[in-house]
């Protein structure tokens, strides 16, 4: 058994994102390339994005703090802190609207070959790799 504060991560990834240029940090709490789920506090700060890609499988997103937009297409979920949001299965992007920390929860499908959960990659992160 394993306790982690989401919370101080949360702080700690949002400290790392406003120190890095690219205005993220992530971090891996659950899982990986070896497991189906795989769960990873993302930080961003206001105006940040992740850039449109696929989606790697079935993925929700819970706001721990801030505020981010979800787009897909021409539509847009907000996400406020505590909101729990259902990623679409169409390609999408997702914006800080505000300094913002999310859960990023995927679930890769063990039954598609090659399919294992491959999250959108930010650039110049600081913490734990997203692996």
């Amino acid at each position: 058994m394993q306790k982690l504060s989401l919370e101080a991560l949360a702080r700690q990834q949002l400290a790392g994102a406003k120190s890095a240029s690219s205005g993220r940090s992530a971090r891996t709490v659950f899982g990986g390339h070896e497991h189906v789920l795989r769960q990873t506090l993302i930080a961003l700060t206001a105006g940040t994005a992740l850039s449109e890609h696929d989606n790697p499988g079935d993925a929700t997103i819970l706001v721990l703090s801030g505020r981010v937009r979800l787009t897909a297409g021409a539509v847009d979920w907000e996400g406020r802190e505590g909101d729990f949001l259902l990623v679409p299965s169409a390609r999408h992007s997702l914006l800080a609207a505000e300094d913002a920390v999310i859960l990023l929860s995927v679930a890769s499908n063990p039954s598609v070959p090659g399919d294992r959960g491959t999250v959108a990659q930010p650039e110049n992160r600081v913490g734990s790799a997203l692996t």
